[in-house]
């Protein structure tokens, strides 16, 4: 009897048991949500990371111009290509090709040269006798056609605004050729003249050329032989304005306050009594060599 009821309660216990299992597949079944989500081994998930920090590249500058610093966005770089042929060297000092000249004399503050033309002599400058060398040559001596001079008021060093240049024209040599500027086509075969100082050669282009004359100190007209620096901008447009209106063409050739000019001023016969002048204006447009020190004289 023992043995019988051993065996009921074996049975429902196997019942109980497969009914149990049978209600949790039925329960999973019906609400899948339930089950856990699938996950990947540690070594897996750290082996997908790996490869994306090895596939994802580092964004630098020159990848993204915008690329953000400090937490702000940098404008867009727009930088030039390099062209190393366009690199402007800084040129060493060579030796004054008028230094023997400058020796000789000291009076000499410069040679003045217009290619192609007469005009290439040295340029005298006596403060206490302007007109030293009115009638006399380099070496001092007596000579009608004398050298050309510098006025008194104008300075090569430091350099003014305006310099002023007289010289005779005697047929063929000192600014007689200066005097065929009245022609347009002579001034487009020569255009520049050039400056020799002490310390470097100096460029100009010729900007005007006209008539003028010597007036009367009670005389309030433009006076071209008056200008000799611009303290002011008005100082300088009104020397600028007049000799552009006074000029015989339009040589094209412009200039703006801080510019500096030379003026060559000889004697013309369009007037009676010695008045007449012939004037050439020119602007200064580059600096050439700079030249080894001939003596301290030059310095600013």
């Amino acid at each position: 009897m023992k043995d019988k009821n051993r065996v009921i309660i074996y049975i429902l216990v196997v019942l109980f048991a497969v009914c149990l299992v049978v209600g949790c597949v039925f329960l999973f079944w019906d609400h899948p949500d339930i089950l856990p989500p699938e996950t990947e081994s540690a070594s897996e998930t750290l082996f997908e990371e790996r490869e994306l920090v090895v596939q994802e590249p580092v964004k630098t500058v020159e990848d993204d111009a915008s690329v953000s610093l400090s937490g702000s966005e940098a404008p867009e770089l727009n930088l030039p290509d390099f062209d190393p042929s366009k690199v402007v060297e800084e040129k060493a000092p060579v030796e004054n090709p008028y230094k023997d000249w400058f020796l000789k004399n000291d009076d000499m503050v410069a040679w003045i040269k217009i290619p192609d033309t007469c005009v290439d002599y040295p340029v005298m400058w006596t403060p206490e006798d302007e007109e030293y060398y009115l009638r006399k040559d380099f070496n001092k001596k007596y000579d009608k056609a004398g050298v050309p001079f510098l006025d008194t008021e104008s300075s090569m060093y430091p350099m003014t605004t305006n310099l002023i240049i007289y010289g005779h024209n005697f047929e063929g040599i000192m600014f007689y050729d200066v005097l065929k500027y009245e022609n347009e086509s002579y001034f487009k075969d020569h255009p520049y003249l050039y400056l020799y100082g002490k310390d470097c050669e100096h460029k100009y282009a010729v900007m005007a050329a006209f008539r003028s004359r010597v007036y009367y100190t009670t005389d309030t007209c433009f006076k071209y032989y008056k200008f000799f620096q611009a303290e002011t901008e008005e100082e300088f447009k009104d020397f600028y304005d007049n000799v552009k209106e006074l000029s015989y063409y339009d040589t094209g050739v412009t200039a703006s306050f801080g510019d500096r000019f030379v003026t060559l001023s000889t004697c013309s016969d369009h007037l009676p009594g010695g008045v007449g002048r012939f004037v050439l204006v020119a602007v200064e447009i580059e600096s050439g060599d700079k030249y080894l020190s001939i003596d301290e004289s030059t310095s600013e």
